[in-house]
């Protein structure tokens, strides 16, 4: 139904259908976790209802030329990124608003744009169509700005938004939206998938991707197990199985890097948390099975408790990402508490 397209079938029927029949809603939502294909179906349903598709993949996020302009964007002052929002728009008719600046974030400047730019007609056909990529990352009052629009789109827009976690969003506009949950692939999905691209590690990828092609295809095993290494670290002062000087020399290289972001770290110390709880459970099947036995021992030295508070107060530093915290002072008090906690 949509070209090269991975998985979620009943999502894929359920558009066509819609699609076909001239009844496409105004407003959809595509929710799930990172890698699932939401804003690559947004940019097929939106070749079908407007000429030259190639067009519209160009402003595939993932494409170095636009990872380049986002990362440039960041340098950047505030106030510069103000005046001129973020947004691709090499197809006249579809324009894709993704987060912008050091913090990702959608911001205010991005919704007034977005909103300015609904009320024109399409430039070929009868239809535009504008992707809100990540609108999780909107601020309440981006979220409140971009509310405006949803409430009374122009006849012509069709506004299609993603998000890890639609319970993130503002009920308001979580109501203005028809929801599409994007569940993980299938282990046999994923082997079909990894196989089809030639992948290196094939079912290292699959373990670690946890059922998300996207992720699967973009690993950087090295950059991964580097990360993985700085965690453990953390992990084993945290939990009292190693000094906390251990800890110090790699807390502080994390913080002098200008490129390696703490969400990068945050994610591999929550697949590392998620093994440790399996295995605190007694279940088998865990996604770093290639250090399973340093996991087992560090497994056996904390309590349920422990893991709960460490997830706890990782969700808090995750929520703080947003305002720019300095990710050294974060990690270091995050270790000191569950010191105290083991």
């Amino acid at each position: 139904m949509f070209e090269n397209f991975w998985g979620n079938q009943a999502v894929c029927e359920a558009l066509e259908q819609m699609v076909e029949g001239g009844r496409l809603s105004q407003t959809l939502l595509f929710s799930g976790s990172e890698g699932l294909g939401k804003a690559t179906l947004a940019r097929r349903v939106a070749a079908r209802l407007m000429a030259h598709p190639e067009l519209v993949e160009k402003d595939d996020l993932s494409l170095p030329e636009n990872l380049e302009t986002i990362a440039a964007r960041e340098k950047w002052t505030a106030e510069k990124r103000n005046e001129d929002p973020l947004q691709f728009a090499t197809h006249p008719d579809f324009v894709t608003f993704p987060p912008d600046g050091p913090l990702r974030q959608i911001s205010i400047p991005q919704t007034r744009l977005l909103r300015e730019s609904a009320q024109y007609l399409p430039h070929k056909g009868s239809r535009r169509v504008f992707l809100i990529d990540h609108v999780d990352r909107a601020n309440d009052q981006a979220a409140n700005s971009l509310l405006k629009t949803l409430e009374e789109p122009p006849p012509h827009l069709i506004i299609i938004m993603t998000a890890q976690n639609a319970y993130d969003l503002l009920p308001t506009i979580r109501s203005r939206a028809v929801p599409f949950y994007f569940a993980p692939l299938a282990p046999e999905e994923m082997r079909a998938f990894v196989r089809t691209r030639a992948l290196d590690q094939p079912e290292r990828r699959i373990a670690l991707a946890a059922g998300s092609p996207g992720v699967a295809m973009s690993l950087d095993l090295e950059a991964y197990d580097k990360r993985r290494a700085a965690m453990l670290v953390l992990l084993k002062a945290a939990a009292g199985a190693a000094p906390f000087g251990s800890w110090i020399p790699v807390g502080e290289a994390i913080g002098r890097s200008k490129s390696e972001k703490l969400e990068l770290y945050l994610k591999v110390l929550y697949e590392l948390l998620r093994d440790l709880l399996l295995l605190h459970e007694g279940a088998s099947e865990i996604r770093n099975q290639d250090i399973r036995r340093e996991l087992e021992s560090l497994a056996g030295k904390v309590h349920f408790l422990w893991l709960r508070k460490a997830v706890h107060r990782v969700d808090e530093i995750a929520m703080l990402l947003r305002r720019n915290i300095q990710k050294t002072i974060a990690l270091d008090a995050l270790i000191l508490e569950l010191r105290a906690a083991a």
